[in-house]
C-alpha cells in the first residue's frame, strides 16, 4: 500500500514511540547477541556481522548490562564425548552426525565495510581488502593475521577506514567472551599493525584540519564505557583521555553522523541522555553540548545540512517524535517538531539522505517504512508484506537508494529497495521461498485482566490439521523496552516445518508498542507483564491453538524472570520450558549494590534497598523467592560459567531451590506421579548468550521434544540443511 500525503508539520499531537532493537546487540541482561544482523544471502547463507557504521537505533540498544564475578563456583566440566554406539536412539545418531559433519547452506561470515572502492572483510583467519568488484573472488589483500592476538577462534566485530584510507580499524572479540580489542593497521604495500587498544566499545575516525586521521573510541570496564580516548598515529602519535563520565549511572557510546559531518557523544542510561557535538573538521575544537541531561528525557542526533534532526520523547505525550533545528543554534529552545506519528507506532531505525529522510515503523504490530520528502515535506508510507516481523538495515552511502532486508523467525531475510527517482520499493525477484505457502503468520490480541490488548504473533503450517494437538513453543521477554526477538532462526523454521505451533508473546515492558508499553511493564508495574503472558497463553489454548499438555515456553535473560513468575503462579498452563542464561534472583541481585551496575538497573526493577515499597513488590514475583512445593513443568536451563551479565550464582541457587521443592512435592504426590526434569546444562565461556550454538540448538530442542513425546527424527534431518557444524 503506498500513500502520499503533504504533513503539516505542527498539525500531529499523536507521537513516535521508542528505538526499537532490531539489529543489535541486545543490551541490558538480554543478548549478546538478539540482534538482527546484517545478511548477505546464497540460498540460506547467512552473515553474521555486515555494516559500514553504527544506525542511530542502535544508540538506544548499547546501554551495557551488569558484570558479575562467579569466583566462588567450581565451574562444572562437560561430559567427555561417547562414541556413537549400534543401539544409540535415532536422535542421538542424527545429532552426531550433524556436529561430525560439515553441511553446505549456512555460512557465517564476519564484519564487512565499503570505502573508496575497496570492501574490508574478514577471511578465515585474516582482516582483508579487495577492490568492490572483485569482492567475491579469491584475489584479495591479507592486512593483519588475527592470530597474532592469540585468541582463541576470534573473529573480526566491526570495521572502521580513516577517511583517507591511511589507517583501518577492526574490533575482535571471540564466541566465549564480550571483551574485545580495537587493532589499527596502517594501509601500505606492507601493511603493518601500528597500535592495538584493549576493551574497546564504539570506536569512530575523523580528520582534523591538517587531514590527519584521529581515532576516537570508548574504553570498556565490567561492561561499562565511561572514558573517552583520542589518538593519532605515524609521526604525530598521541593517546589522550579525552572525557570521562562522573555518574556511574551512565555510560558514553560515540555515533558519527551518516554524512560524517559531527560525531556525537552519547551519554546515557536507561531514561535520560546527554549529547555532545565533536566538528568532524575540527575534532581538537571542545564539543558543544545540544541539551543537558534532563531526568527522563531521552534524544538522539543526525544531521544533515547544517540542521540536527532529533528522535526525542521531549513534551507530551511522553514518546518519541523528531525535531529539527539549526546545526549553530541546538539548545531545546529552538527545537521544532519536524514529524509525528499516530499512536501504537514504534520507531524502528531513521536513516538520512540528501533529500530524504526514512523512518523504519512497527504499527499495531505490523512493519512500514515512511519516505519524508525534505524539499516538500510529503511523505509515502509504504506497508511491507504482513509475513516481515523485523527489519535489517543496510548502511549504504549511495544517495538515490535505501536498501534494506526484511526477516522473520522461519524466513531468511529477503532484500527490499526504495528509489527515490522513481518513490517505489522494490523487492528482491528470484526463488520465492516455499515458506510463504507452507505456513502462515497471523497476528493476534488477548486481553490482559486489566483490559489492555497485547499483541502476539503466530507461526504454524497451513496445512495443519486439529490444531489443537499440535505442540507449541511460546516466546516472551517483556524488559528495558526492547523487542522480542523476531530474526531468523533454521532451528524455528524446522519446528514449524515439523508441524509446530510458534507464539510470540509481545508482552508490556518490551518495546513493541512505544515508551509507555514498557514503563507499564517496569518497577512495580511489572506484574503487568506476567499478567499479559498468562493472557497470551489461555487466549491461543481457547482459540484453539494447542493445549497445556502440549505447550512449551522458551526465553533468555531478562526474559526469565517471567518465564519464572509464570512457573511458580500458573505451572498447570505449562508443560516444559527452556532458558537461556536467564535473570531469575532478581531480589538478591538488586540488593547488591556492590556490583559495578546496580545502580544503571534501579529503572527497571526499582531499589529494594532503599524502597520498602520495591522490596516487597519484587518479592511478590521474584522466581527465587516464590518457589514452592507443587507440580512444576520440566525446566531445562542453559548457563555460561564466565557470564558477565547474569549471576551464574543465582541461577545454580535457583535450581537448586526448585530441585527441592520437586523432591518435596514428588514425596506427597502418590504412586504413578512423574516428576519433572529440572536440568542445568552450565556450558564454559564468558558469553552472555551464543546464539549460534549449535550445541545448545540441539539439546534444546531433544529435551522438547522427548518432553512431549515426540518423534524428532525428522525434525534433526531438515535440521541439517541450515546448520554447518
Amino acid at each position: 500500500m503506498l500513500q502520499t500525503a503533504k504533513f503539516s508539520l505542527r498539525a500531529l499531537k499523536h507521537s513516535i514511540p521508542h528505538l526499537g532493537n532490531c539489529m543489535q546487540k541486545q543490551s541490558y541482561r538480554n543478548v549478546a547477541g538478539p540482534y538482527y544482523s546484517r545478511v548477505r544471502l546464497k540460498k540460506y547463507h547467512l552473515t553474521k556481522c555486515l555494516q559500514n557504521k553504527p544506525r542511530i537505533a542502535g544508540l538506544a540498544r548499547n546501554i551495557p548490562s551488569r558484570s558479575f564475578s562467579c569466583k566462588d563456583l567450581l565451574p562444572i566440566k562437560p561430559e567427555s564425548e561417547k562414541p556413537i554406539s549400534e543401539n544409540m536412539d535415532a536422535f542421538e545418531k542424527v545429532r552426531t552426525r550433524l556436529e561430525t559433519q560439515p553441511q553446505e547452506e549456512y555460512e557465517v561470515v564476519n564484519a564487512e565495510i565499503k570505502h573508496g572502492g575497496f570492501v574490508y572483510y574478514q577471511e578465515g583467519c585474516c582482516l582483508v581488502r579487495s577492490k568492490d568488484e572483485e569482492a567475491d573472488s579469491d584475489n584479495y589483500e591479507v592486512l593483519f593475521n588475527l592470530e597474532e592476538l592469540k585468541l582463541d577462534q576470534p573473529f573480526i566485530d566491526c570495521i572502521r577506514v580513516a577517511p583517507d584510507e591511511k589507517y583501518v580499524a577492526a574490533k575482535i572479540r571471540t564466541e566465549d567472551s564480550e571483551t574485545s580489542t580495537l587493532v589499527v593497521v596502517k594501509l601500505s604495500d606492507q601493511p603493518v599493525m601500528e597500535a592495538s587498544f584493549p576493551n574497546v566499545s564504539s570506536f569512530e575516525w575523523v580528520k582534523d584540519e591538517e587531514d590527519e586521521d584521529v581515532l576516537f573510541y570508548t574504553f570498556q570496564r565490567n561492561l561499562r564505557c565511561h572514558d573517552v580516548y583520542r589518538a593519532t598515529f605515524g609521526d604525530n602519535k598521541r593517546n589522550e583521555r579525552f572525557y570521562t563520565e562522573k555518574d556511574p549511572s551512565y555510560f558514553v557510546f560515540l555515533y558519527l553522523t551518516k554524512d560524517s559531518r559531527f560525531l556525537t557523544l552519547n551519554i546515557m542510561n536507561k531514561t535520560t541522555s546527554e549529547v555532545w557535538l565533536i566538528d568532524g573538521l575540527s575534532p581538537w575544537d571542545p564539543p558543544v553540548l545540544i541539551q543537558k541531561r534532563i531526568h527522563g528525557m531521552l534524544y538522539y542526533v543526525e544531521h544533515r545540512d547544517d540542521e540536527l534532526y532529533i528522535l526525542t520523547n521531549v513534551g507530551e505525550p511522553t514518546e518519541f517524535k523528531l525535531m529539527r533545528t539549526a546545526a549553530d543554534a541546538p539548545a531545546i529552545m529552538n527545537w521544532d517538531l519536524f514529524f509525528t506519528m499516530k499512536r501504537n507506532t514504534k520507531v524502528v531505525d531513521l536513516d538520512m539522505f540528501k533529500d530524504h529522510c526514512v523512518l523504519f515503523l512497527k504499527h499495531s504490530n505490523l512493519l512500514y517504512v515512511n519516505v519524508i520528502g525534505l524539499a516538500d515535506d510529503s511523505v509515502r508510507s509504504l506497508k511491507l508484506p504482513p509475513w516481515a516481523c523485523g527489519f535489517i538495515m543496510d548502511t549504504n552511502s549511495d544517495p538515490k537508494n535505501c536498501p534494506f532486508q526484511l526477516c522473520s523467525p522461519i524466513r531468511p531475510p529477503k532484500y527490499y529497495t526504495y528509489k527515490f527517482a522513481e518513490g517505489k520499493l522494490f523487492e528482491e525477484t528470484g526463488h520465492e521461498d516455499p515458506i510463504t505457502k507452507t505456513s502462515r503468520v497471523l497476528r493476534l490480541e488477548a486481553k490482559s485482566k486489566d483490559g489492555k490488548l497485547v499483541p502476539m504473533t503466530v507461526f504454524h503450517k497451513t496445512d495443519s490439521e486439529d490444531l489443537q494437538r499440535k505442540p507449541l513453543l511460546v516466546h516472551v521477554y517483556g524488559a528495558y523496552g526492547m523487542d522480542l526477538k523476531m530474526n531468523f532462526r533454521p532451528e524455528k523454521r524446522v519446528l514449524v516445518d515439523d508441524g509446530w505451533i510458534l507464539a510470540y508473546c509481545h508482552v508490556r515492558g518490551g518495546g513493541e508498542l512505544g515508551l509507555q508499553w514498557h514503563a507499564d511493564g517496569r518497577l512495580t508495574k511489572k506484574l503487568n507483564g506476567l499478567a499479559d503472558l498468562v493472557a497470551c497463553i489461555k487466549t491461543l489454548h481457547s482459540q484453539g491453538f494447542s493445549q497445556p499438555s502440549l505447550t512449551t515456553l522458551s526465553a533468555f535473560s531478562a526474559g526469565g524472570v517471567l518465564v519464572g513468575a509464570l512457573c511458580n503462579s500458573k505451572p498447570e498452563l505449562l508443560r516444559a520450558v527452556t532458558l537461556e542464561a536467564p535473570f531469575l534472583d532478581v531480589l538478591n541481585t538488586m540488593l547488591d549494590t556492590t556490583l559495578p551496575l546496580t545502580l544503571e538497573e534501579l529503572e527497571e526493577w526499582g531499589n529494594p534497598s532503599s524502597d520498602e515499597k520495591h522490596k516487597n513488590y519484587i518479592k511478590r514475583y521474584c522466581p527465587c523467592q516464590n518457589i514452592k512445593p507443587q507440580h512444576y513443568p520440566s525446566v531445562h536451563i542453559t548457563a555460561y560459567e564466565n557470564d558477565e551479565r547474569v549471576p551464574l550464582k543465582g541461577i545454580v541457587n535457583y535450581t537448586e531451590k526448585l530441585k527441592e521443592a520437586v523432591a518435596e512435592h514428588t514425596k506427597g504426590a502418590g504412586e504413578g506421579y512423574q516428576p519433572p526434569n529440572i536440568i542445568l546444562d552450565i556450558q564454559p565461556g564468558g558469553n552472555h548468550v551464543i546464539e549460534d550454538s549449535h550445541k545448545k540448538i540441539t539439546t534444546q530442542m531433544k529435551f522438547l521434544y522427548e518432553e512431549l513425546g515426540l518423534d524428532s527424527t525428522d525434525a534433526f534431518e531438515a535440521l541439517k540443511k541450515y546448520l554447518k557444524f
